[in-house]
C-alpha cells in the first residue's frame, strides 16, 4: 500500500507560488497596494545580473529551513496554509456524530484511527504477519507470481506494476498497461554511481534493510545476509531500468502486445494467469519498458527462491512501515532523511492529514471547497485562462517556423482543451469503503481495495474525461495529454497566489504564468507528439517538427550550463519539457497581461510599473531554499530545473524582461538578441 501511505519529498509538477506582505504594507486601500514584498528584495543586486537574487535576495539570507521540512518558501508557505485548514476540518469530523457512511463520518473516522497512536503502538507489525506469513511459505517462481497477484489486488504493487488508462494510440478507451518497477532507491542512477553522496544515499538504504529485517525477529548476521540478497537483486533489475530522460520518450515507451505474445516471451511470469488473478479480462496491454519484465522473467528462473523471499519480506514491510508502530516509522525516517535533508519527522497529525488526502481525497476535498473555494474564484480564473487562450492562438499565428497546415492543427488542439478549475463536477462514491475508528491499517486496505475496484473498472471501457487525476485542496497544476487537458485544483487557486483583490500584473505574473505553463505542455517536446484528441500520432509537417526540434535542442543546451551547489549541472534533457513550458508560459502570460487595462497603462504601484510588477510577481512566486541533499535528488529525478533557474533562465531571453528593468550588454543575464531562444 506504498502509493496510499504519504511519503515525505513528494515532488510537485508546479510549484511556482507568491508569498506577500511580510514586508509590505497590507493597510493601503489603493488596490494591489502591498503585493509585492519588497523586504525580501536585495536591492544591491542588478536586476539584470541576478533577477531571482534581486527578488529573493534578502529572504533567503535571513530564511532558516524548519528540521522537519527540505526547504522553505512561498510554496511550503502555501501548503502550511491549506494544511492547518484542512487540521481544522479534520479535528471536527473526528469529534463524530456524522451519519454513518457520510463522508465526514469517514473522513473523520479515518483520521481519528491514524492519530490512534496507542494503538498502532500495541500492535507493532502485528497487522503485516499474515502477509509476511504467506511469503514464507512461497516454494517456486509461480509462488512469487501468485503472491505478487494477491498483492496487486489489495492496492499494493511488487514486482509488477500495473494500471488502467487511456491507451495513447486509441485515447476514447481504457487498456492494461505495465511499467518498470522493484527498486527501493529513488532512481536506477543509484545503483551505479561512485560519487561520495550517492554512495551515502546507498549506505543508508542498506542500513534501513537491514533494520527492517531486524524489526522483524532476525539476528544481525542474518539481516546482513539477507540485506546483502535484496540489494543485489535490486541492482540486477536497475540495469533492465530506462533513465529519466528515457522515460520522457512517449513513443520507445509505448508498447502494445498481446498476451500470448506477452507469455511466450516472458513464461516465468506467467501473465494469463496474473491477469486472471487481479481481474484483467483483457488480451492485451502496453508493457512500457519490456526490458524490465524480461529480466524479471530471467530472474525468477534464475534468483534462489530464499533471496526472493528475503526481497518481498522487505519490500512488504517497507510499503507498510508508516502505518505501522514507531520503530519501523523511524527506520524509514532515518533512510528518507538522508535523502531529503530533514532532521525531525513531521508531526502525526499532518503525516496522518496527508494520509487521509492520499486515500479519501475526494471526500476531503468537498469539505475542503464547500468552505474555503468561492465560486467567484472559479469564474475568475475561468476568465485568466481564457484570456490566455486567446494570448496563445496569437502566438501560434505568428511563429515564423510553423507552416500553415501545422498552424491550423496547432491551433484546433489549442481551442480543443478541456478545462478544469478548482474541483471536480462530480464527487468520487466511497460507500464501499469501510471506516472504523481504531482500525488503521484495515482502513487503509480498505481504502486501497476500493481504489483499485475502481480501476479495474475502467478496463475495457470508454474514458471518462471528467476525472480529475489531483485532489481539490492539491496545490498544483497540470497538463494531461491523453486528455489533452489543463488542471487547476482549488489547492492552488489562494492567497497569496491567486488572489481576486490583486491587481492584474500580480495574477498574470503568478497563477497566468502557470496557466501559460500548462497550456505550453500541450505543445512541449512530449505534449507535441499527441494531437488534440489525446492520440499519439504525427499530426506535425515532418519539417515544422525538425524546425522544433532543433529550437527544443537549444534550451537543452542552454540549461546543460546552470549548476547548482557550485558544480551540479541541471541535466537539460531531463528538464527540457518543464523548461520549455517555462519559456512559453511567460510569453504567454505577459501577452494576456498586455490585453488588460493595467497591461496598457505605465501607472506605478509600490513605486514598480505594471511590467515590473508582472515580473516582480513571476519571481516571488518561486522564492525558495533548499537544503543540498533534496537538491542533489531533485537534480537526478526531478523534471524540474531548481527554481533560480525556472526563473533566470526565461527571463534571459524575454525582451520585455529587459525593458522593464534597463537590462544591457554587460549584465550578466543579457542574451544577444540574435542569439535568444524563440520558440513560442
Amino acid at each position: 500500500m506504498k502509493k496510499l501511505i504519504y511519503a515525505a519529498g513528494t515532488i510537485l509538477l508546479f510549484t511556482a507560488v507568491y508569498s506577500c506582505k511580510s514586508g509590505a504594507s497590507t493597510t493601503a486601500t489603493e488596490k494591489g497596494k502591498g503585493f509585492i514584498d519588497t523586504a525580501t528584495m536585495d536591492l544591491s543586486v542588478k536586476p539584470g545580473d541576478n533577477f531571482f537574487e534581486y527578488v529573493n535576495g534578502k529572504w533567503e539570507k535571513q530564511t532558516t529551513i524548519l528540521p522537519t521540512e527540505s526547504s522553505a518558501g512561498a510554496a511550503l508557505e502555501m501548503y502550511n496554509r491549506t494544511k492547518d485548514h484542512l487540521h481544522e476540518i479534520l479535528d471536527s469530523a473526528a469529534k463524530g456524530g456524522f451519519a454513518k457512511g457520510s463522508i465526514e463520518q469517514k473522513v473523520g473516522d479515518f483520521y481519528a484511527s491514524g492519530m490512534d497512536s496507542a494503538t498502532i503502538e500495541k500492535l507493532g507489525y502485528e497487522p503485516l504477519k499474515p502477509t509476511l506469513q504467506k511469503i514464507d511459505s512461497i516454494k517456486d517462481a509461480k509462488g512469487i507470481m501468485q503472491f505478487v497477484a494477491g498483492e496487486t489486488i489489495e492496492g499494493n504493487n511488487l514486482l509488477v506494476a500495473v494500471g488502467i488508462g487511456p491507451d495513447q494510440k486509441n485515447s476514447v478507451v481504457n487498456i492494461a498497461g505495465a511499467s518498470q518497477y522493484g527498486l527501493g532507491l529513488p532512481d536506477r542512477d543509484y545503483y551505479f554511481k561512485t560519487d561520495p553522496t550517492t554512495l551515502g544515499v546507498v549506505k543508508a538504504y542498506q542500513t534501513y534493510i537491514k533494520k527492517i529485517f531486524t524489526l522483524t525477529g532476525d539476528d544481525s548476521s542474518v539481516a546482513t545476509k539477507k540485506m546483502t540478497a535484496v540489494y543485489d537483486l535490486e541492482k540486477q533489475m536497475a540495469a533492465s531500468h530506462r533513465t529519466n530522460v528515457e522515460l520522457r520518450n512517449p513513443q520507445i515507451n509505448y508498447n502494445k502486445m498481446s498476451l500470448a505474445s506477452m507469455d511466450k516471451k516472458m513464461p516465468a511470469i506467467g501473465w494469463p494467469a496474473f491477469f486472471a488473478a487481479i481481474g484483467f479480462k483483457t488480451d492485451s496491454a502496453d508493457i512500457g519498458q519490456p526490458a524490465y519484465y524480461l529480466k524479471l522473467n530471467e530472474l525468477l528462473k534464475s534468483v534462489p527462491i530464499t533471496n526472493w523471499k528475503a526481497y518481498l519480506r522487505f519490500h512488504s514491510v517497507d510499503d507498510a512501515a508508516s502505518a505501522l508502530s514507531s520503530d519501523f516509522v523511524n527506520a524509514n525516517f532515518d533512510y528518507s532523511s538522508v535523502l531529503s535533508g530533514r532532521k525531525k519527522l513531521k508531526p502525526r497529525w499532518e503525516r496522518i492529514y496527508r494520509s487521509t488526502d492520499a486515500n479519501l481525497g475526494d471526500a476531503l476535498g468537498e469539505l475542503y471547497v464547500k468552505k474555503y473555494f468561492t465560486a467567484d474564484a472559479k469564474k475568475r480564473m475561468l476568465d485568466l485562462v481564457n484570456n490566455l487562450q486567446i494570448a496563445f492562438e496569437a502566438r501560434i499565428r505568428k511563429v515564423d517556423w510553423m507552416s500553415d497546415s501545422t498552424r491550423k492543427v496547432s491551433i484546433d488542439k489549442l481551442h480543443a482543451f478541456i478545462k478544469k478549475i478548482g474541483y471536480p463536477d462530480k464527487w468520487r462514491d466511497y460507500s464501499k469503503v469501510s471506516i472504523e475508528k481504531g482500525q488503521y491499517y484495515n482502513n487503509l486496505v480498505s481504502c486501497a481495495k476500493n481504489e483499485y475496484q475502481y480501476q479495474l473498472s475502467k478496463l475495457g471501457k470508454p474514458v471518462d474525461k471528467t476525472e480529475w487525476g489531483m485532489t481539490a485542496p492539491t496545490i498544483n497544476a497540470y497538463y494531461n495529454p491523453s486528455f489533452n487537458e489543463i488542471v487547476f485544483p482549488a489547492g492552488i487557486l489562494q492567497t497569496p497566489y491567486f488572489n481576486p483583490e490583486a491587481d492584474d500584473a500580480i495574477n498574470y505574473g503568478g497563477i497566468g504564468m502557470v496557466i501559460g505553463h500548462e497550456m505550453t505542455h500541450g505543445f512541449d517536446d512530449e505534449g507535441s507528439q499527441f494531437d488534440k484528441d489525446g492520440n499519439l500520432k504525427t499530426w506535425w509537417s515532418k519539417e515544422d517538427n525538425d524546425k522544433f526540434k532543433a529550437k527544443t535542442k537549444l534550451v537543452i543546451d542552454e540549461y546543460n550550463h546552470f549548476t547548482i551547489l557550485d558544480t551540479l549541472h541541471v541535466n537539460g534533457a531531463l528538464t527540457n519539457g518543464e523548461n520549455i513550458a517555462d519559456l512559453g508560459g511567460i510569453n504567454i502570460a505577459y501577452d494576456a497581461f498586455k490585453m488588460t487595462a493595467q497591461g496598457k497603462d505605465t501607472t506605478k504601484i509600490d513605486g514598480f510599473t505594471p511590467d515590473q510588477r508582472f515580473f516582480l510577481s513571476f519571481a516571488q512566486g518561486w522564492r525558495s531554499k533548499y537544503k543540498d541533499e533534496i537538491s542533489r535528488q531533485y537534480i537526478n529525478i526531478d523534471p524540474h530545473a531548481p527554481a533560480i533557474h525556472r526563473v533566470n533562465g526565461p527571463l534571459m531571453q524575454f525582451a520585455p524582461f529587459y525593458a522593464a528593468f534597463g537590462v544591457k550588454e554587460g549584465d550578466k543575464m543579457f542574451v544577444p538578441e540574435k542569439d535568444r531562444i524563440k520558440i513560442w
